[in-house]
C-alpha cells in the first residue's frame, strides 16, 4: 500500500496553482483553473515528520483517555464479533483465525477510509489523521506514568496494590512492598517490548498500516490469547501471531537495555549473561528476554511464585540467588530510569530504521 507522501510528488515552486483564472473574450463565462491541492512543502519527508510528531506528542501528552480511543473501538468490535461466532458454535482454531483477520483488516479499513476522505478534502487533513492515529497507538509515557503512580503511593500498600492492578493480571491482594515493586518492574520490562519497541519500530518500517497491525495483534492476544477452556483453541491464532510479532524486538531489547544500563550507571555487564541464563524462566517465548535483562541491569531477583485467580504458580526466579528480592522504592526508581532511557534509545533506532528503509 502506497503511503502518503511517497506516491505524491511535492508541488514545485513554479506551480500552476498560481494561475487563478483565465478569461474568454466578449463576455464568456469566467473559468477557474485551480491546480489540485497538495500537502504544503515540509522541510522533511512527510512520513518522517509523522514519526517524529507521534513520538513527541506521546512524550508530551501521553496516551489519550476517552471513549472512542482506537484501541477501545477495536476491543468493542472484537468482543462483538467473538460473541457472534460463539453464538453460532464457531469456537475452534479456524474461527479464531477468521476473527483475527476480520478485526485486523477491519481496523486497517476504518483507518484507510477516513484517510481517503480527509485526503480528498486536503492532504494536510489526511496527514494529521495519520499523526493522530500514530500518537494514539504509542504508549511510552503511559507505561512510565503507571509505574510512577505505583511508586508515589508505595508507602500505602492498599493503594499501591490497587494501582498495580492497572499493570498486571496477577492477584495483587496480600502482596508486600517488595512483591509490589517486583511486579511493577516486571511489567515495565515486559511492556518495553510489547508496548514500546514493537509498535514504534513497526511505524518506522511499515508506516501506519504496520503500526495498526502490530497493535491489533497485541490487543487480540491480550483479549483471547489465553489457555483457558474458552480460548484454548479460539485464541490459538492470536497467541501465535503475537509470539511471532514480538520475537525479534524481544531479543533486541537486550542490547538496548545494556546500553541504557551503561548510560544510567547500572550493571550493564550483567545484562547479556542474565538474559541468556534466565529468559526461559517464563512460559512466553518473548517476555523473559527483557525481564531477565532488567534483572541483570538492576541486580535484583524478579518473577518467582505468583498467584493468578487464587491459584499459586511456582514460577522460577530470575536473577542470581545473591541479588535481593525484597525490593524497595529506590529499585523502582532505578527501573523507571532504565526503561525511560531504553525507550529513548528505541526512538534513535527507529529513526535509523526509517532512514535505511527509505534510502
Amino acid at each position: 500500500m502506497a503511503l502518503m507522501g511517497n506516491a505524491r510528488e511535492q508541488q514545485p515552486s513554479d506551480s500552476p496553482i498560481r494561475k487563478r483564472a483565465g478569461l474568454r473574450c466578449r463576455g464568456a463565462p469566467l473559468r477557474l483553473a485551480v491546480a489540485p491541492t497538495t500537502l504544503p512543502a515540509l522541510p522533511m519527508d512527510p512520513q518522517l515528520a509523522l514519526l517524529l510528531a507521534a513520538v513527541l506528542l506521546d512524550a508530551l501528552l501521553g496516551d489519550p483517555n476517552y471513549r472512542l480511543h482506537p484501541i477501545r473501538v477495536l476491543g468493542h468490535g472484537s468482543i462483538a464479533l467473538e460473541h457472534g461466532l460463539f453464538a453460532r458454535g464457531w469456537a475452534g482454531r479456524l474461527a479464531g483465525v477468521l476473527h483475527g483477520l476480520a478485526v485486523t483488516l477491519g481496523a486497517l479499513g476504518a483507518w484507510w477510509l477516513v484517510h481517503l476522505g480527509l485526503d480528498a478534502l486536503h492532504p494536510l487533513l489526511g496527514w494529521l489523521w495519520d499523526v493522530y492515529i500514530a500518537y494514539s497507538l504509542l504508549c511510552t509515557r503511559d507505561l512510565l506514568e503507571h509505574g510512577r503512580r505505583v511508586l508515589a503511593v508505595l508507602d500505602d500498600l492498599p493503594a499501591a496494590r490497587e494501582r498495580l492492578r492497572w499493570l498486571v493480571s496477577r492477584d495483587t491482594e496480600g502482596l508486600d512492598r517488595g512483591a509490589v515493586v517486583r511486579a511493577t518492574i516486571e511489567s515495565l520490562a515486559e511492556n518495553l517490548t510489547d508496548g514500546v519497541l514493537t509498535p514504534l519500530w513497526a511505524l518506522a518500517l511499515l508506516g501506519i498500516p504496520g503500526l495498526i497491525m502490530a497493535k491489533a495483534i497485541s490487543s487480540l492476544d491480550s483479549m483471547v490469547g489465553y489457555r483457558t477452556e474458552r480460548y484454548r483453541r479460539f485464541g490459538w491464532a492470536a497467541a501465535r501471531a503475537d509470539d511471532l510479532l514480538h520475537w525479534l524486538p524481544a531479543r533486541l531489547s537486550v542490547p538496548l537495555l545494556a546500553v541504557a544500563a551503561a548510560l544510567t550507571g547500572q550493571h550493564w555487564r550483567a545484562v547479556l549473561p542474565a538474559a541468556r541464563c534466565w529468559h526461559g524462566a517464563l512460559a512466553s517465548p518473548n517476555s523473559g528476554w527483557s525481564e531477565a535483562a532488567a534483572a541483570g541491569a538492576l541486580h535484583v531477583r524478579l518473577a518467582g511464585p505468583v498467584s493468578y485467580h487464587g491459584a499459586w504458580q511456582d514460577k522460577p526466579w530470575m536473577g542470581d540467588a545473591a541479588w535481593p528480592e525484597d525490593l524497595a522504592a529506590d529499585d523502582l526508581r532505578r527501573a523507571l530510569r532504565l526503561v525511560a532511557v531504553a525507550a529513548a534509545l528505541a526512538v534513535v533506532v527507529a529513526l535509523g530504521m526509517f532512514l535505511v528503509v527509505r534510502g
